[in-house]
């Protein structure tokens, strides 16, 4: 899979969030090593400490279905009928890809005709991992 068909898909994704309070729809991607693609949703909530990210999303799906080796994640955000020019994961969707991902993890950003590569090392340059227990 490309890069640029990971955004698109990305992009898709976008089409199922649940964002009745902030009416700001994120899409991600998430590639495995093994090839397989699992695809996540924002999914808000009026109690706000209950939302889930789309990369949160995709990631417990894979997991939960038993993987556990990623290759690279897309994400794409917008208030609804928009799409910015940049959406970077939250501070806590950092720490959960930390937790399965390495430093040269592969984070693409932007939209599917304007993207930029970053790894997780740029994006949290100080996680904390099992390494640090």
């Amino acid at each position: 899979m490309t890069d640029r068909e990971l955004m698109q898909a990305a992009q898709d994704a976008r089409n199922y969030s649940y964002c009745p309070y902030s009416n700001f729809r994120v899409g991600a991607a998430l590639l495995t090593k093994s090839g397989n693609l699992y695809m996540g949703c924002n999914v808000e909530n009026a109690g706000y400490s209950a939302t889930n990210c789309a990369e949160r999303t995709a990631i417990f799906k894979a997991v939960s279905e038993g993987e556990r080796e990623f290759e690279a994640i897309a994400i794409v955000g917008g208030r609804t009928g928009e799409t910015a020019p940049f959406t970077a994961p939250c501070g806590v969707c950092r720490q959960v890809i930390a937790e399965f991902c390495p430093a040269d993890f592969k984070i693409l950003l932007g939209t599917p005709e304007n993207f930029k590569a970053y790894t997780l090392g740029e994006l949290l340059p100080f996680s904390f991992t099992s390494d640090n227990l």
